[in-house]
């Protein structure tokens, strides 16, 4: 089997699951646009990843919004195994049968600041024998990274639009995303909680839960939720901010 790559896409949203991809394939066989996934338009990166499928090999692991929420682990670990679940389903599609001494090969998009680190623990992480070279930007300096990127993004994708014909209009899953957040806010304001397909654990989806909540609480009192009406009188405050003034809610 030719090296793999392996990348990851999904990982910051705020919405859905994030996806990695491994892909065994002879370089040469790849188109010469082939690259960070990023920076492909999505109807190009669609074309790619089949071309990828048919030329190379290829596993997919998915790390669900349940994975992510669960409190007992964290975004690097995640990142981790969404690698080496990937390696290992490559190595079920192709039927490999590595061994201690004749590993899988090959290169990984190091998801922590500590790339000799990352490759390690996606080695110990995965069931067959891997020898695994992480490095940063690995999807812009090999093209079996940057295929993997592309075969991840696509698969993310796919799951958003999923999203998309069960919910609506999701926009891209990022925080950052206007139509993410309308979204996240309508749902809210509708159901009283977030959709399954949030990440609770997100800030993202905590500041939308406690918008909700402050503005179904002005809703019944009767000035709005304003506990004090500001005082039009300057309150004397010595210059070690110990003069007395009145005790509002914002002390609080």
């Amino acid at each position: 089997m030719h090296e793999f790559g392996v990348d990851e896409a999904g990982k910051g949203p705020v919405l859905g699951s994030m996806f990695a991809a491994a892909v065994a394939v002879d370089p040469a066989d790849l188109p010469d646009d082939v690259g960070d996934s990023k920076g492909i338009a999505p109807e190009r990166r669609a074309e790619l990843a089949a071309t990828i499928r048919e030329v190379g090999a290829v596993g997919v692991a998915e790390i669900t919004v349940e994975r992510i929420d669960d409190e007992e682990t964290d975004m690097n670990s995640l990142t981790v195994a969404a690698h080496a679940e990937a390696v290992d389903a490559l190595a079920d599609a192709v039927g490999a049968t590595p061994t201690d001494e004749d590993p899988l090969e090959g290169y990984v998009d190091a998801g922590d600041t500590n790339a000799v680190r990352f490759e390690r623990r996606v080695e110990d992480a995965a069931e067959a024998p891997v020898d695994a070279r992480a490095e940063h930007g690995a999807d812009e300096t090999y093209a079996v990274v940057g295929a993997a990127s592309i075969v991840a993004k696509v698969a993310r994708d796919a799951h958003v639009e999923a999203l998309a014909e069960e919910y609506g209009d999701v926009g891209s899953g990022y925080p950052g995303d206007d139509t993410t957040r309308d979204f996240l806010e309508a749902y809210v304001a509708d159901h009283e909680e977030l959709p399954a397909c949030a990440r609770e654990s997100w800030q993202t989806s905590a500041d939308v839960l406690a918008a909700a909540s402050q503005s179904s609480l002005g809703e019944f009192e009767p000035d709005g939720g304003r506990a004090v009406e500001e005082s039009a009188e300057e309150t004397e405050v010595r210059s070690d901010g110990s003069g007395l003034r009145r005790t509002t809610l914002d002390d609080f």
